[in-house]
C-alpha cells in the first residue's frame, strides 16, 4: 500500500456512510410515548445529536431524567430504534458501495461509532455493505468512546497511517485525541473547523485516500 496515501480508513456511520434519522424519529417517539414521557423528537434534533454518546443524546432528550431513568430508556427506544430500521433501513449515501468498493481492494475499511451495541451489525446487515468492512467497533463493545476505538482499530491491525471519515465535530475531536487525520464529510450532519480533508460527497474519498 506503499502508493496510497492512506494504509487503513476508518468510518463513522451516521452522517457519513448513511442517514437513519428520519426512521429513528418514529422510533424514538413511539419510545417517548410508550414511556410516559411527553417530550418528542424530530430528524432535524437527531442530526445535531448523533455522535454524541447514547446516553449523552438521551440526557438531551429527557434532561429532567435521573441516570437510572434514562438508562431504562435507552433500553427501549434501542429496541424500538432496531424494531423499526429492520422494517425501514436508513438511506445510503449516494455512490456509497462504488466507493467502497474501489477502496477496499486496496485499503481494509473499519467502523468506529459511539453507537450503541448492535447498530453497526444492523447497517452492515440492512445495506449489504458488510463484507466491505474488516471490523466494527462501539461502545457497547469495549466499553469506551470514539478516540479510545479507534486506537483500538490501528493497534490492532497495526496501522501505520489511517485515516478516520466522519461528519461532526465531535468526530473531528476524537481524531485529535486519537492522533489520526481527519476526513470531514461535508455532506453529513455536522461541521467543524480546519479537517485535515473535506469532502462533499462520498466518491470525493477516492482522491483522498489514493492521493
Amino acid at each position: 500500500m506503499s502508493d496510497h496515501r492512506y494504509d487503513g480508513i476508518i468510518f463513522d456511520v451516521d452522517g457519513t456512510l448513511w442517514d437513519s434519522t428520519y426512521v429513528v424519529e418514529k422510533a424514538w417517539n413511539k419510545a417517548l410515548h410508550d414511556s410516559g414521557y411527553s417530550n418528542r423528537i424530530t430528524a432535524d434534533t437527531l442530526k445535531g445529536l448523533f455522535g454524541l454518546p447514547m446516553l449523552e443524546i438521551i440526557e438531551n432528550i429527557i434532561p429532567e431524567s435521573a441516570m437510572e431513568e434514562r438508562e431504562a430508556f435507552l433500553k427501549v427506544c434501542s429496541g424500538y430504534e432496531f424494531e423499526f430500521l429492520e422494517a425501514e433501513a436508513g438511506v445510503v449515501y449516494p455512490g456509497l458501495e462504488d466507493t467502497l468498493k474501489e477502496l477496499s481492494t486496496d485499503h481494509p475499511l473499519f467502523i468506529v461509532s459511539n453507537c450503541q451495541q448492535g447498530y453497526i451489525d444492523l447497517f452492515s446487515r440492512k445495506t449489504g455493505l458488510g463484507h466491505y468492512f474488516t471490523e466494527g467497533i462501539c461502545p457497547g463493545d469495549t466499553d469506551k468512546l470514539k478516540a479510545d476505538n479507534i486506537r483500538i482499530i490501528i493497534d490492532r491491525y497495526g496501522l501505520k497511517n489511517p485515516v478516520y471519515v466522519g461528519d461532526t465535530d465531535m468526530d473531528h475531536v476524537a481524531c485529535i485525541k486519537a492522533k489520526v487525520p481527519f476526513c470531514f464529510a461535508a455532506y453529513g450532519f455536522g461541521d467543524t473547523k480546519a479537517p485535515d480533508h473535506i469532502i462533499d460527497k462520498v466518491p470525493d474519498l477516492i482522491k483522498v485516500c489514493n492521493g
